[in-house]
């Protein structure tokens, strides 16, 4: 099991960009598929997006559709996600994962990173 670190969070305004990114610690990496998820203060952890490492085929929650991107670098084993239009609700830490299935569920993926802070704020 790879360690995975993200990267590029910070503090955003409303309607701002931010793009994060997830590599692995000390080696290079693929897997069936990866994912976003995300989690703010007292509430529980919520999927946001997921990516076959394949085919890019990719799958988002409604409230980030045509706003996020996720996407993937094979060669540096890289998983990104642009965040556009950004609200105060994306406020949250955001956690990248790995698994074996592309899917929307915390339990389909075994190989997690600490998390990036993002806060959207006036």
């Amino acid at each position: 099991q790879v360690q995975l670190v993200e990267s590029g969070g910070g503090l955003v305004q409303p309607g701002g960009s931010l793009r994060l990114s997830c590599a692995p610690s000390g080696r290079t990496f693929s897997t069936y598929a990866m994912a976003w998820f995300r989690q703010a203060p007292g509430k529980e952890r919520e999927f946001v997006a997921t990516i076959k490492w394949s085919d890019a085929a990719s799958w988002y929650t409604d409230s980030v559709k045509g706003r996020f991107a996720i996407s993937r670098d094979k060669a540096n084993s890289t998983l990104y996600l642009q965040m556009n239009s950004l609200k105060p609700e994306d406020t949250a830490v955001y956690s990248c994962a790995a698994g074996s299935q592309f899917s929307v569920r915390a339990a389909a993926y075994n190989i997690w990173g600490q998390g990036t802070q993002v806060t959207v704020s006036t």
